[in-house]
């Protein structure tokens, strides 16, 4: 169970990942024992899932954005997990979610420009397994991301 504690500490984590324990500590008002090992526990838990650099797309060349909905011929185990792992496996694709109805599933691709995101989508997206229907928009300003949950 997560106390108010607990959740002052996810706070400041999403803030800065890279705080250290003692500096946590100090902004959530313990000491460092007990916040060390409230932190610790929070990982074990499963609650912190890991530790990342928030990296700008746009920085490091890949500036373009689309947003993908992918309809499935037919939605069995068998393609659902071959197109999942495939989905998993490519760098270019850096969100994918399945969704209850129609499309099957959202995929957040990014690329250098839209000619590079024209080549991706007909070598790579066109040939994921079961694919019936692909239908993009793409990202004009990215407001939010990143964001993780309420804490």
């Amino acid at each position: 169970m997560i106390d108010h504690i607990d959740r002052n500490i996810l706070r400041h984590l999403k803030e800065d990942g890279r705080m250290t324990a003692t500096a946590l500590a100090a902004k959530v008002g313990l000491t460092v024992a007990p916040c060390h090992r409230r932190l610790r526990d929070l990982e074990r838990s499963g609650v912190i899932r890991g530790y990342k650099a928030d990296i700008d797309p746009s920085a490091v060349g890949l500036g373009f954005e689309a947003i993908v909905f992918v309809t499935l011929r037919q939605v069995d185990q068998a393609t659902m997990e071959i197109f999942e792992n495939r989905v998993a496996d490519n760098p270019n694709i850096v969100e994918a979610q399945r969704l209850f109805g129609s499309p099957d599933y959202l995929l957040k691709v990014i690329a250098e420009d839209l000619p590079a995101y024209q080549r991706f989508y007909d070598a790579v997206l066109t040939s994921l397994p079961g694919v019936e229907r692909l239908t993009s928009t793409l990202v004009m300003k990215n407001l939010k991301s990143n964001a993780g949950p309420p804490v």
